[in-house]
């Protein structure tokens, strides 16, 4: 793949003043610095943004073996590939992408990275224009854990409609699963709708649930070739799929970058970022048995589930991150704790995917998320971009209006205290309301909803070319 591609075009969207977090100067990412090759930490300092990590100096938990809905744990555990980036990588999106350790062009008034960032590799991007603001080993190929299920989403939503379809769950649906794979819980002998299936695939990221969705798929093998295939047009390169849960699998890798890019491309459509963004969903519980007197039916049940991204729903020690919308986590033995989330602040979108920290704090993959969020919020329109994610494969000459494939529509927004009608939250206006009590909508992801991407340069900039 060639160093760059051809540019679609940039643009600006105006940044509303906002109140930034004060954030720790860097000894060596200081403004007016430009920084690229991996360098040590200074004496005594935690690891940083711009080394290699090596493992053994932080405590450690081994996260569960499956693509477990906590990612509570953000360690490096046993298995799991080298902690030495490749001294070459895939240079999509810019030739400093394909540099191991931090890649940063932080003008005078840039505001310095935090330093306490241990995953072994990150980035964060503008969603809308494509900069990539910052990045650490963006394209460390490195097991996805569950994030790889934005990839199964991408790749499926367009094809799996009306969302309205139901399907009975049988024994062979749920076969194959691997052992102690996190579950909705799905019951065999119940339906459900497609829509359904999809909030158990992205509140709890629920392997039952892709399982299910793969069988009306055509099955596991077809769903794995279509995720590949389709990855290729994303040109996310780094990405071999195997199993389409993202359940440790040998060779199955992704890198910080691809999933970004993926991400993009999934909150394209209306149904991805209505179940990224949904905090809470009722789904039907175990089907109804025969009982009682006269041999009648009794009710089924109903089932409550709550979304695992910490960020949108919060846990004990993480607040939900303002304007955040989405969009998803991860945790296996291989993997570590993954995420990619979107957040929305002052009209500027920001995307930030974190592999594997190994700070092995509670929730560590959250709180590393949330700085670079911080950073990037307070840095965009200051630092100058290293990189940018490029468009997928055809898309530069995309001038119908159609833009990516979109699925159903979302239900007419709505404020917020009018969500728990359709029985779920939507993230980015729960996580905006609770922070300054605004009526927002609940139709997450608003700002792309009316927008296609990667816009064509003459509509961005305003002239002919």
């Amino acid at each position: 793949m060639p160093a760059s591609h051809t540019k679609t075009g940039r643009r600006r969207t105006p940044v509303a003043a906002v109140a930034l977090l004060s954030l720790p100067a860097l000894p060596f990412a200081v403004p007016g610095t430009a920084f690229a090759a991996p360098m040590p930490p200074s004496p005594g300092a935690s690891a940083s943004t711009n080394a290699a990590h090596t493992p053994g100096s932080s405590a450690s938990a081994t996260a569960s073996p499956n693509t477990s809905s906590s990612a509570g744990a953000g360690a490096t555990a046993a298995g799991s590939p080298s902690a030495t980036p490749p001294a070459t990588m895939s240079t999509v999106g810019g030739a400093r992408l394909g540099l191991p350790g931090t890649q940063a062009e932080l003008g005078s008034d840039a505001p310095v990275l935090p330093k306490d960032i241990t995953a072994r590799s990150w980035i964060v991007a503008d969603a809308e224009s494509g900069d990539v603001l910052a990045a650490h080993n963006a394209h460390w190929k490195l097991p996805p854990a569950s994030t790889q299920k934005m990839l199964f989403a991408d790749t499926l939503l367009p094809k799996l409609l009306p969302r309205t379809t139901e399907h009975k769950v049988t024994a062979s649906d749920l076969a194959g699963m691997g052992t102690g794979s996190s579950v909705v819980p799905l019951h065999k002998g119940q339906t459900y709708s497609v829509r359904d299936l999809w909030l158990g695939v992205f509140l709890k990221s629920g392997n039952d649930a892709v399982h299910v969705l793969s069988a009306m798929n055509g099955g596991i093998d077809a769903t794995v070739d279509d995720m590949q295939a389709h990855a290729k047009k994303l040109r996310a390169l780094d990405t071999t799929v195997v199993s389409p849960d993202g359940y440790d699998s040998p060779k199955q890798v992704s890198s910080a970058y691809d999933l970004t890019l993926i991400a993009r491309s999934g909150l394209q459509k209306k149904d991805f970022r209505e179940y990224c963004s949904t905090v809470t969903a009722t789904l039907p519980g175990a089907p109804a048995k025969s009982g009682g007197k006269g041999g009648k039916k009794t009710s089924s049940s109903t089932i409550e589930i709550r979304n695992t991204n910490r960020l949108l729903a919060g846990d004990t020690d993480v607040t939900p991150y303002p304007g955040l919308a989405g969009v998803k986590n991860g945790n296996t033995t291989k993997a570590g704790a993954t995420f990619t989330g979107v957040a929305e602040r002052g009209g500027r979108v920001l995307l930030v995917t974190v592999m594997n920290p190994e700070n092995g704090a509670h929730n560590e993959v959250y709180k590393e998320a949330a700085k670079l969020l911080d950073w990037g919020f307070s840095a965009a329109g200051k630092a100058t971009p290293v990189g940018e994610l490029v468009a997928p494969v055809g898309a530069e000459s995309d001038d119908s209006g159609s833009g990516t494939p979109t699925a159903a529509p979302v239900p007419s927004a709505e404020p917020v205290a009018a969500s728990a009608v359709r029985g779920g939250s939507g993230g980015m206006g729960v996580a905006l309301g609770m922070a300054g009590g605004l009526l927002v909508l609940v139709a997450a992801g608003v700002w792309l909803v009316n927008r296609r991407w990667p816009l064509p340069g003459s509509a961005r900039r305003g002239k002919g070319e």
